[in-house]
């Protein structure tokens, strides 16, 4: 069936944008639409200026013979700030202070909405094009972690707190737990991840770093390389973690909830 040139246009726009960073062949759009390939070409140089122009992220043409086009998600800083500031404002509200200084955030962290964007904010201003793996630890973190392993197109690594049976042999280590001071473990399936791989680590809260410090622990047992490490909340505290980026700080206390854009995070347009 013949589509005029907005519903190919409207097409490729959803194919692209369904499958961030996935290379698409021209051979691909050309057989589903039953078009030519200059009449494509038309079609896609349409949809680059229109996602440039409105800064909606990047598409990108691959030249070669196994070459094509994909989408890159891309906030700019603005876009990115915006965005922080819409979850900082959410974050405050003083009905969300639980007992023992917690705050609840499982709603936030859970909208896919705001998951997807914060997946999209760490895509922007990580490097990951030598990334094999995205590696979080279960379970809060597991939203965004999957949005930012789909915006980057890479699988993603759970690290279970408990070994499962169903999974096969796991390698554990201990870890001291911010949260609770207490000594815990994390596990992961000794055919998760391949030897040698390079990861990005990503986590929901931080507060001392214990937690993001035991799954560098972990990967450096499967001789893996991080490349990064970004975290969506920090609380302003001694830290025992380093080379990581968090897109809030929570400044909290007894009588008062404060909670900014990190500064670490402003240093990533720079």
């Amino acid at each position: 069936m013949k589509l005029r040139k907005s519903e190919r246009i409207g097409a490729i726009v959803k194919v692209l944008s369904d499958n961030p960073n996935k290379i698409f062949t021209l051979g691909y759009f050309t057989e589903k639409f039953d078009t030519a390939k200059s009449t494509l070409s038309e079609d896609i140089s349409v949809v680059k200026n229109v996602f440039e122009k409105l800064e909606l992220g990047k598409v990108i043409t691959i030249s070669g013979a196994s070459g094509g086009i994909k989408f890159i998600p891309m906030f700019t800083k603005n876009q990115a700030i915006a965005k922080i500031e819409e979850m900082c404002e959410k974050i405050v509200n003083p009905d969300r202070k639980l007992v023992g200084g917690f705050l609840y955030m499982n709603d936030i962290i859970s909208s896919p909405d705001i998951a997807e964007a914060v997946g999209e904010i760490f895509a922007s201003v990580i490097d990951y094009k030598d990334a094999d793996y995205v590696v979080t630890i279960e379970a809060k973190g597991i939203p965004i972690a999957m949005m930012t392993a789909k915006a980057m197109n890479l699988p993603l690594i759970i690290v279970r707190k408990n070994a499962m049976i169903t999974e096969g042999p796991s390698l554990a280590i201990n870890y001291l737990s911010s949260t609770s001071g207490k000594i815990q473990s994390m596990n992961l399936p000794r055919r998760a991840i391949k030897q040698g791989s390079k990861v990005i680590l990503v986590d929901d809260f931080m507060r001392a770093g214990g937690t993001l410090k035991g799954m560098e622990d972990l990967m450096r047992e499967f001789d893996a390389k991080v490349l990064d490490r970004a975290v969506l909340i920090e609380l302003e505290c001694e830290k025992n973690a380093s080379d990581y980026f968090s897109l809030m700080t929570l400044k909290d206390s007894k009588d008062d909830t404060q909670i900014e854009i990190s500064k670490n995070f402003f240093e990533r347009f720079k």
